[in-house]
């Protein structure tokens, strides 16, 4: 006699899931500008003046003074590994997104605004190494930070805009940088030595809205990477 047994299905073993490596890179856009503006919200309430060119500055202002004064006297090693690790997190940021992208065509302006976006967190690293004692080195990196996304923001806005799902936000990186060079020369503009060095004037405050509008736009840019399907961003 024959028994026929009846083939009973067993179910495959659950399969972990992959991280989205670079939806997690993307993160930096954000981690990386966040980190930057607590260290010197927090350490501008805390240094107690610093000295460079031999002349003493204090007491420490977040209207009068600069950001990289804190990267001077007491809250030096704090605000400078704060800019070296923000800047190494954006730009681990700024691979993840274009990693997002994908191949999207345009190599060339893809690579083009890769690069220069990459520039900005190179000059926060920069910035955190060399501080106000290097001026040519120091002022190079904060240059990179706050003057080239008058140029990288609309460059990557125009290859946003042949992106499937990336036209708006390339509209918006277009105004973006015309509004970094607006804050740039109002900057400039506030900026004088000798009265920052007196302590007056309010040069620490553009120069805050300067840094902070250039960072809010790296973060934006990741989370839109990071909420743009997969699929659309491939093209």
């Amino acid at each position: 006699m024959t028994i026929h047994r009846t083939p009973i299905d067993v179910p495959a073993p659950p399969v972990a899931a992959r991280p989205d490596v670079p939806r997690v890179l993307a993160l930096g856009t954000i981690a990386g500008p966040g980190l930057f503006t607590l260290a010197w919200l927090v350490l501008g309430f805390i240094s107690t003046g610093y000295t460079v060119g031999g002349t003493r500055i204090e007491p420490y202002s977040h209207i009068s003074q600069p950001i990289s004064g804190l990267g001077m006297g007491a809250t030096a090693p704090f605000m400078n590994a704060a800019f070296i690790l923000s800047g190494l997190l954006l730009l681990a940021g700024v691979i993840g997104v274009f990693l997002s992208i994908g191949a999207a065509g345009r190599p060339v302006a893809r690579w083009t605004s890769a690069v220069l976006l990459a520039l900005t967190p190179a000059g926060l690293v920069v910035v955190g190494l060399f501080d106000l004692d290097a001026p040519v080195l120091h002022l190079t990196g904060a240059a990179l930070v706050y003057m080239l996304p008058v140029l990288s923001f609309p460059l990557t806005g125009l290859f946003l805009r042949g992106v499937p799902g990336g036209r708006r936000f390339g509209h918006l990186l277009l105004l973006a940088g015309a509004l970094t060079l607006v804050l740039t020369i109002v900057f400039s503009m506030t900026f004088d030595q000798d009265t920052t060095a007196a302590g007056q004037g309010v040069a620490g405050l553009t120069q805050r809205v300067l840094f902070t509008e250039v960072l809010a736009w790296f973060a934006a840019l990741g989370r839109w990477a990071r909420r743009a399907p997969a699929r659309r961003l491939a093209g």
